[in-house]
């Protein structure tokens, strides 16, 4: 064992960082200060924390609010590249985990701690997370994870290990899912999601009302951006985090969000989860539809290809580098033509973008009108046509003439 004084835990109060703290003061015989990040979970999540890591050993136990900054300086910005993982995945869990470990490093320099403690599993995306910020932000600080030292292999194994040390926990042995939430998403993981030809069963979701069981009115919602940055819901100023909050509140109850994937882990494997992200479905469709008002083709694929990088950059635990710096300021310089009003349409399950308006919209109703018009003469199509596949005819006429 390393030899360290003081170690910042992120500390959740569940059964691996309830094990986390007693383990540490036995094997490192050091100072165990604990770290918890609001980040929009939910209060009944925060409820008793500091009482629970004292309790099980802690010196100290630091929660903060990090609700505001993780909305606005790493999901509102994510937006702004358009990042989708594989297609699906709004990155909920990925995007949460830069805000969490910097906060974590700030405590570990406030308190004088020279090691930082994370719950991460050694098959997990998480670890490489928190420790890939660690490495940016404390390159100085020893890293511990104690899921990658330990001989303790199970929920049984930790239940006995607080046992005998007679540690009070909730949890117990017969936990179903791993899930994980926060102000974007909640996600769920294990039980019957293991097998990925298993339904998912109702008692997986827990945040969004199952579609089958919406209501048969749909009900329509209006987002005002203001240089890429969401202003107001429903003609409602709100800051990011209060506008997140209003969307979830409203698309979960017409059970937007859903999503049941098999995705690729950084370590090499794959995993089933099921994700709900209401609110964030409904902000990403009405950016996204916003940018194709005001994007011009080329401009628009270019941050379509932006948005592919960064979904890895993001998932790969990759915020604080120069290609995530690179690639977020891309995406900011087209958001700044990114303001405007969009209404989406919430109905069983389906979130559908059907108004659209910008001062900086460049669809022009004269020139894509089927009626008769003055600006577009259609005789002008036919010698961009011949340029434009001019080096096709050459080919062809090559062809023809070898035969």
């Amino acid at each position: 064992m390393q030899n360290v004084k003081k170690i910042v835990l992120a500390y959740s109060g569940g059964l691996d960082t309830s094990a986390i703290i007693p383990w540490l003061k036995e094997n490192y015989g050091c100072e165990v200060v604990a770290f918890a990040a609001d980040v929009g979970q939910g209060d009944e999540e925060l409820e008793g924390l500091h009482e629970k890591a004292i309790a099980s050993g802690a010196s100290e136990c630091h929660i903060v609010d990090l609700k505001e900054e993780f909305v606005s300086d790493y999901i509102f910005p994510t937006i702004t590249t358009g990042a989708v993982y594989e297609g699906e995945y709004l990155l909920g869990t990925s995007m949460a985990r830069p805000v969490i470990a910097k906060a974590q490093v700030e405590i570990a320099r406030k308190v004088g701690a020279d090691a930082l403690c994370h719950g991460c599993t050694g098959k997990g995306n998480d670890q490489v997370r928190f420790e890939s910020t660690f490495a940016a932000l404390a390159p100085d600080l020893t890293v511990i994870a104690p899921w990658r030292e330990w001989d303790m292999v199970s929920r049984e194994d930790l239940l006995a290990y607080l046992a005998e040390r007679n540690i009070a926990t909730t949890a117990s042995a017969t936990k179903i899912y791993s899930r994980d939430a926060n102000a974007w998403h909640i996600s769920h993981e294990g039980g019957e999601l293991e097998d990925p030809w298993q339904e998912p069963t109702k008692q997986v979701w827990t945040m969004t009302v199952d579609p089958e069981d919406a209501p048969d009115t749909p009900e329509r919602v209006t987002l005002s951006f203001n240089e890429g940055a969401l202003t107001h819901v429903d003609g409602e100023a709100l800051s990011p985090y209060q506008a997140l909050v209003k969307l979830n509140t409203i698309a979960a109850a017409h059970g937007v969000g859903r999503i049941d994937i098999v995705e690729n882990r950084l370590v090499g494997m794959k995993s089933r989860g099921c994700y709900e992200t209401p609110g964030g479905t409904v902000l990403l469709k009405a950016y996204k539809a916003l940018e194709t008002m005001v994007l011009d083709k080329a401009a628009l694929k270019y941050r379509e290809q932006i948005g592919l990088e960064f979904s890895h950059v993001m998932y790969d635990g990759r915020w604080f580098t120069a290609l995530n710096d690179a690639l977020l300021a891309g995406a900011a310089s087209f958001a700044k033509k990114v303001t405007g009003d969009i209404v989406v349409k919430l109905y069983k399950g389906q979130a559908t973008v059907t108004q659209r308006r910008s001062p900086n919209s460049l669809y022009s109703e004269d020139f894509a009108t089927f009626g008769a018009d003055d600006v577009y003469d259609q005789k002008h199509a036919e010698g961009f046509i011949r340029l434009f596949s001019l080096s096709s005819r050459i080919e062809a006429l090559k062809k023809q003439g070898e035969q």
